[in-house]
């Protein structure tokens, strides 16, 4: 029986949340796109990532919808709909119309909005988004070239993209527990409210929510209420390093691939360059050498076999970013950088790469792509929300990072955990 049927809508997002499935109790199984017909599963929750944040409205919501439809067709009970913990999206989308497809497709009136990561400084405080002891539209994200967050409140982000109105489950409410939090929930449904924004602030906060929320046919939010719900339903003994055993890191060649260009990937990205041979990728080459994913790999194989992997990146700081963009366009820039990412992993893995740690969500979802990478184990966390992962049919393994998720010495820490050959 699948419990949980989760819609990520990027790659690392998917493996985030998987991640916290599987460390709190519940079997997960993760798929690169919506699987072709019938799987036989042996799971508590299915992971299904899409590549729907960013891409045209229409898209993401026909890509989510045929993921519902695939999910329910599993058996699963509860439809679990993830973004990211920042809420990215704009005023037009994506995050309210997708939500407003599924709740019509599900047939419910009400869902929740629990964006919040509380371990990685995410956390909501009278529906305020905060990112560590920052708003959200104070903190980096303002400055992102895709969709730039310059507003911290819930209540008006989900209002300016979605089809009906928020309501404020707040922290004095969860405090008071599960049949208060569902109580306010009855009161926001009364009221007209399509959407509860639950503000949280601690991870007991997440256990509450996760007990407030069962049955409800749809839930959105970041990968902590994830936490609460796995808590929730897992059986008592489970062994989370049992589960997490098929999905840790083989004995092999490395390599980091860096397309984020988030505040913590620029730093991470600066602490491995000071003793990790490093490579930038050249935007102009990506767009006009068809040769140029050659030269890369020419640059990269003598150094496969070094103690730190080398790594190429793209990661750039904001005004320099923003150059790029006025330059070469920004779309046509990021699809050249993406297509020169995904065709070299693939002759990497040609090589006999085995382990990438790659950062950024469109960076993670195109390598995955031209690896043919289609299912993972989830394996053990090197950082919150941030696993191994193994491909279930070739021996690939990979971190595939949200952006500013991490610690500085993230690249240092995933390549500790690869065991040494014998």
């Amino acid at each position: 029986m699948i419990r949980i049927g989760v819609i990520a809508d990027d790659f690392t997002g998917a493996t985030d949340i998987a991640s916290f499935l599987v460390s709190n109790g519940l079997r997960a199984v993760q798929f690169s796109g919506i699987p072709q017909g019938e799987v036989s599963l042996d799971t508590d929750a299915v992971v299904i990532s899409l590549k729907s944040r960013s891409c045209p409205v229409d898209d993401a919501v026909a890509d989510s919808l045929a993921a519902l439809k695939w999910l329910k067709a599993q058996g699963a009970e509860q439809i679990y709909f993830k973004y990211c913990s920042t809420f990215d999206s704009t005023a037009e989308g994506n995050i309210g119309p997708v939500t407003d497809a599924l709740m019509a497709a599900l047939d419910t009136e009400l869902t929740i909005l629990c964006p919040a990561l509380p371990v990685n400084g995410r956390s909501v405080y009278m529906g305020h988004l905060f990112v560590g002891e920052q708003l959200l539209s104070d903190s980096g994200m303002k400055d992102h070239p895709v969709t730039p967050m310059t507003d911290s409140s819930l209540v008006r982000l989900m209002n300016a993209q979605s089809q009906g109105s928020a309501g404020l489950v707040p922290a004095s409410v969860i405090d008071a527990g599960a049949d208060a939090v569902k109580a306010r929930y009855a009161q926001l449904k009364a009221e007209g409210h399509r959407y509860a924004v639950v503000d949280t602030l601690t991870e007991r906060h997440l256990e509450t929510l996760g007990q407030s929320v069962e049955g409800m046919a749809l839930v959105t939010g970041g990968s902590g209420l994830a936490l609460g719900i796995a808590r929730n339903l897992a059986q008592p003994g489970v062994n989370a390093a049992d589960s997490q055993a098929a999905g840790r890191p083989q004995t092999g060649r490395s390599v980091v691939l860096s397309g984020s260009c988030s505040v913590m990937t620029n730093a991470q990205v600066a602490a491995y360059r000071a003793q990790a041979e490093s490579l930038a990728l050249d935007v102009e080459a990506c767009l006009s050498d068809e040769d140029y994913v050659e030269t890369l790999l020419a640059w990269l194989t003598p150094r496969l076999d070094n103690a730190l992997a080398p790594m190429i990146f793209a990661t750039a700081e904001p005004q320099k970013l923003k150059a790029i963009q006025a330059q070469y366009g920004a779309e046509r820039a990021s699809h050249a950088v993406e297509q020169t990412f995904g065709a070299l992993a693939a002759r990497l893995k040609a090589q006999g790469v085995s382990n990438f740690i790659v950062a950024g969500g469109e960076t993670s979802g195109i390598v995955t792509q031209c690896l043919d990478v289609d299912a993972f184990h989830i394996g053990p966390q090197i950082a919150p929300g941030v696993p191994w992962v193994r491909a279930v049919s070739q021996p690939i393994s990979l971190t595939l990072k949200s952006g500013n998720f991490g610690a500085e010495r993230f690249f240092f820490d995933a390549q500790a955990m690869i065991p040494e050959a014998q």
